[in-house]
């Protein structure tokens, strides 16, 4: 009995810190939320959903975009202008040219893999190699578009505009995309492999899987993240521009992490970055609701994220 209950301990302990990386920002959202509809009890609606979370989507793309990249123990700095590049390539192109503008997304996932296989093979740090991959597609997206312009596609806007039965779609997108990253990543045995070449790229090539190309999966697999970001935050806006995602970059670290990421590599949820990126997107509508200027509102919004990264630390030292 005394063995049985040994055997159960870590298992127990790994269920616990597992919900406890869910449990916090999803408490917080909650709270949020109460918070906002005690000031506006009409806000409790389909209506009010849908224009609370509406640009959680993009969002929420690019978070799981950074996860993905955080899960090899890197970081990408260019997640922010990679979108910006993304809307103007969509409201120039795919109305008017929707093959050339397909083309030029798959070849910008292309490059995106290709970033993952230079900063693989040169060793070389992916702060910096991704800093300055933000200034190319920051520079391309201005040469397209130097300012906001370009419509997006009617098909792109009536579907974010699209009101589903019972349940809002930003809310439908975000259960389901959850519902995958969690199957993907967390459930199905590549997905070990994928946290496993972060966590302890040795081990999986001695497993006789080649780290080379799971890095470039992994990153092409964030670059079509990132677009669907850009694709979204288009339908969203209806227009280009390049200058439109640049706070993407450190709020979708901020959602990896808000949702139990760590960035030794290896350590994600997808669960909990979906979570940490809708609490992200609602601190904003919060802090309006509360009236607190817009000077003050980017400040605020890291203190809230301060203060659950702190409870959250201050809970996993009191289960150790």
């Amino acid at each position: 009995m005394a063995d049985t209950a040994l055997q159960r301990r870590p298992r127990l302990i790994s269920a616990l810190g597992s919900a406890l990386q869910i449990g916090l920002p999803a408490a917080t959202l909650i709270a949020m939320l109460a918070v906002i509809f005690w000031i506006r009890p009409s806000a409790m609606s389909y209506f009010g959903f849908t224009l609370l979370f509406k640009f959680a989507v993009p969002l929420m793309f690019a978070a799981l975009a950074q996860m993905l990249v955080i899960m090899l123990g890197d970081i990408d700095l260019s997640i922010g202008s990679f979108v910006g590049f993304v809307t103007c390539v969509t409201a120039l192109y795919l109305n008017e040219a929707p093959l050339l503008a397909l083309a030029i997304l798959a070849a910008s996932i292309a490059v995106y893999a290709g970033v993952g296989l230079l900063i693989h093979v040169r060793q070389l740090p992916s702060i910096i190699v991704t800093l300055g991959m933000s200034f190319i597609w920051l520079g391309a997206a201005v040469t397209l578009m130097p300012g906001p312009g370009g419509t997006a596609p009617r098909w792109l806007v009536a579907f974010m505009s699209w009101k589903p039965p019972f349940v809002p779609l930003p809310v439908l997108m975000a259960l389901l995309t959850a519902l995958v990253g969690h199957l993907v990543i967390a459930r199905s045995s590549y997905g070990a492999v994928l946290r496993g070449a972060g966590a302890n790229p040795r081990a999986v090539e001695r497993a006789g899987w080649s780290v080379r190309t799971i890095r470039c999966a992994v990153y092409a697999a964030a670059g079509a993240l990132a677009c669907l970001a850009g694709l979204t935050l288009t339908g969203l806006t209806t227009s280009g521009d390049p200058n439109v995602a640049p706070a993407y970059t450190l709020l979708g670290v901020g959602a990896v992490i808000l949702g139990g990421g760590a960035f030794t590599g290896g350590i994600v949820s997808p669960v909990g970055t979906v979570i940490g990126a809708l609490t992200l997107a609602l601190a904003g509508s919060l802090l309006s609701f509360l009236q607190v200027p817009p000077t003050w509102q980017i400040g605020a919004q890291g203190a809230i994220l301060f203060l659950v990264l702190a409870g959250r630390i201050l809970f996993s030292e009191h289960r150790s």
